[in-house]
């Protein structure tokens, strides 16, 4: 397991009330990597904090492990099966949207970040 998944599932599950379902997938492609996060339902509160600013900080902390071993890290928190904002972001995904048109490239955002 590399050194990012094993901090976020250590993180995450002295976080939960049901470490046992905490699930992390990894991928890496040319955009870094990529944590796919999921997590009991009755946990998500836990994860994502008041206005979202556990997971905002579990992100931030990610980035500089990332940062050490010279890759971006992304974390993706997984909706739970049946949760009310996952029906709102499926009625929200049904109308078409502007294409995104990335702005920045992955090494603009490290040198960013490294120059913090």
């Amino acid at each position: 397991m590399e050194s990012d998944q094993a901090f976020l599932e250590y993180v995450i599950k002295a976080l939960v009330d049901k470490p046992e379902d905490v699930k992390i997938n990894r991928t890496v492609d040319e955009m870094g990597v990529l944590l796919t996060l999921s997590v009991n339902q009755d946990d998500m509160g836990k994860v994502i904090g008041r206005s979202g600013a556990t997971a905002k900080a579990i992100r931030t902390v990610l980035r500089v492990v990332g940062m050490k071993n010279d890759a971006r890290v992304n974390l993706k928190i997984e909706e739970p099966e049946g949760s009310e904002r996952r029906s709102n972001q499926e009625s929200a995904a049904e109308t078409p949207s502007e294409p995104y048109v990335r702005d920045t490239t992955v090494d603009d955002i490290i040198t960013d970040l490294k120059g913090q």
